[in-house]
């Protein structure tokens, strides 16, 4: 049995989205809202029958990956390598602290997936260590699997598993919380990913 379906999924909001500030690797917590959004989802993520959901260490993927699996029954796996983008002395910062402590820094990272911030790291590396969970996947038997993961690593999975040029990867729109991003293989492009649906969700 090989890897055919991949369901990325943003955790929902947490303290850190409700003030506008940078997380990255930082520890923050769902909200109410960001709770209900987790429990809005689960019927239609159910609808894709996964086999195995694999979460982010982080709290707020873990939570929002938690409320999906207390309500199927399919096994949830921890792996580190699946955390949001390392943003280094960012982190914990508005964007417009960071504005103001480096002008023109922020939008040169918004637009370089190979820049990382001070102390960080780039989308390509977080690219790099987010394939090695796909990879690890493809020898587990499993044909569907939901990813709770986070916002940047969504994209810059998207864009590696496409093969999009790095440098195409900023057009990717961001992802709303608790929405989700299905990439899907078939025998006829020789098991090459497709994406099938991006940023999508339900409101509630």
């Amino acid at each position: 049995m090989t890897l055919r379906r991949l369901v990325l999924w943003r955790h929902g909001e947490t303290d850190y989205n409700a003030s506008s500030r940078m997380q990255g690797h930082l520890d923050s917590a769902l909200t109410e809202v960001g709770w209900n959004q987790a429990r809005f989802a689960v019927p239609a993520l159910a609808r894709f029958s996964p086999d195995l959901v694999v979460a982010s260490d982080l709290r707020r993927a873990t939570d929002t990956a938690t409320v999906f699996v207390n309500a199927t029954g399919v096994p949830l796996r921890i792996d580190k390598r699946l955390r949001e983008t390392n943003l280094g002395d960012w982190q914990g910062m508005t964007g417009a602290e960071v504005d103001a402590f480096a002008p023109g820094a922020r939008a040169h990272w918004q637009n370089d997936a190979t820049w990382a911030p001070p102390g960080g790291e780039s989308r390509v590396e977080v690219a790099a260590r987010a394939v090695e969970v796909v990879t690890d996947l493809d020898e587990g038997g499993e044909e569907t699997v939901v990813l709770g993961t986070h916002g940047g690593l969504i994209t810059a999975l998207t864009g590696k598993l496409l093969g999009l040029p790095v440098q195409n990867w900023p057009l990717l729109g961001g992802i709303g919380n608790c929405h989700w991003t299905v990439l899907a293989r078939r025998e006829s492009t020789g098991l090459a990913w497709r994406l099938i649906a991006y940023n999508a969700g339900i409101t509630g």
